[in-house]
């Protein structure tokens, strides 16, 4: 007997020749042994989200498409972040119409919508915190290398 969720199979990589784990009802592929310590669903294999982030000059490229030299410090960019979150917390804005206007990344034109993306395609924190929310969640401040962001987990 399989010790396996239902429509969970056991399948051999030919790119790695490693075991892996896929689900024909979602198609969806995982390395992990599904259902791990999670009542019988898989993690998910990727995420879907949006950012919004602001740079300070320690970040590690403090440049933008909304300002050529960012000089302003972290301290003060997780002020700018915390006002952004009140913003959408109360319901006077959108995430998407904060990270148009505000984000410093150029998922801006996009609302901030980063799409789907797996472990290891984001830098650490960032990762750790987007698969740490449920979809529809939306982060506190997280600061990776590239700034401060707050996080909307979409899928």
């Amino acid at each position: 007997m399989s010790d396996l969720p239902p429509g969970w199979v056991k399948k051999v990589s030919k790119t790695h020749g490693k075991e892996y784990y896929y689900n024909a009802e979602t198609q969806e592929s995982v390395w992990e042994h599904p259902g791990e310590g999670d009542g019988g669903g898989a993690a998910p294999s990727t995420v879907r989200a949006s950012h919004l982030l602001v740079k300070h000059r320690d970040s590690r490229r403090p440049s933008s498409w909304r300002e050529e030299n960012i000089t302003r410090t972290k301290e003060e960019a997780l002020g700018i972040l915390d006002g952004y979150i009140n913003q959408i917390q109360s319901g006077s804005a959108t995430f998407s119409e904060l990270a148009e206007q505000f984000s410093d990344c150029s998922s801006a034109k996009r609302g901030g919508d980063l799409g789907h993306f797996g472990r290891g395609q984001m830098q650490k924190p960032f990762e750790e915190a987007t698969y740490g929310l449920k979809v529809g969640e939306m982060s506190g401040p997280v600061s990776t290398d590239s700034g401060v962001h707050v996080i909307l987990r979409t899928g």
